[in-house]
């Protein structure tokens, strides 16, 4: 069965366009299946946001789920440091980086699949300790 998405996480969900609505339960859904023991770190600061960490905390995060106005993106909280071997990563910033995402056929591929377990493999090696919180939902969202 699905993990349910946190209901403080739904209201603000629940104000998006069904579309995007859509098109983020399927992206979450894909990330979920390829890493079920993810925490989910949720925020709702410029852009209503899922975060998937392998431990409780947000600097052990690989990928995250902004969702805008009118999109939403696959962010890659440690992208300057995977190889993307595709170039499917775009961004200017220090770290992260993001792939734009309008429709499934964006991330369910192969290379995005790829990139994703990367990013997650990459996460457990940084990690400081071994988290015992696995599979959770965090709301940081009033």
């Amino acid at each position: 069965m699905p993990r349910p998405i946190h209901p403080h996480f739904l209201r603000q969900l629940e104000l998006k366009e069904q579309p995007l609505i859509d098109l983020f339960q399927d992206l979450r859904s894909f990330v979920l299946d390829l890493h079920p023991e993810a925490n989910e770190l949720l925020y709702h600061t410029h852009a209503l946001t899922a975060v998937f960490s392998v431990s409780d905390k947000l600097t052990d995060a690989y990928v995250m789920l902004p969702i805008y106005t009118a999109h939403v993106n696959l962010g890659f909280n440690k992208g300057t440091l995977l190889q993307d071997p595709h170039r499917l990563l775009q961004g200017t910033g220090n770290l992260i980086r993001h792939i734009p995402v309008a429709a499934p056929a964006d991330y369910r591929n192969a290379q995005v699949k790829a990139l994703v377990k990367a990013a997650i493999d990459f996460a457990i090696a940084d990690m400081d300790k071994p988290s015992k919180v696995k599979g959770t939902t965090i709301s940081k969202i009033k």
